[in-house]
């Protein structure tokens, strides 16, 4: 792993990760369906989660893909209880729009 590591480049995965970020915060502020939302906070997730996994790499420490490990676990918690959300919302307003949301205020 250490070879792709200097083949490729520490800056190259910093490009790449940044780039991600930047299209999932383009997603979640310019879109507003709930589903493309949701796709862009789990790009935001894996880039984060790309970027610990060079720099462990990097640094040769497990520390960071542990900890990416159970960051994926914590995202497909958080992707089961949104999704489940969203099938509720669809059933009461036939509509995912975060717009419509507004009116679920009490």
């Amino acid at each position: 792993m250490e070879n792709i590591l200097q083949e490729i480049g520490i800056e190259n995965y910093i490009y790449l990760s940044a780039l991600l970020f930047c299209i999932g915060v383009f997603g979640v502020l310019y879109r507003r369906n709930a589903i493309v939302m949701f796709m862009s906070i789990e790009i935001m997730l894996n880039a984060v989660n790309l970027l610990l996994v060079a720099f462990s790499t990097y640094h040769q420490d497990a520390q960071g893909q542990v900890f990416v490990f159970f960051s994926m676990a914590v995202a497909a918690a958080e992707v089961a209880v949104g999704l489940a959300i969203l099938v509720a919302v669809y059933r009461n307003l036939n509509n995912i729009d975060i717009d419509n949301l507004k009116n679920l205020k009490g």
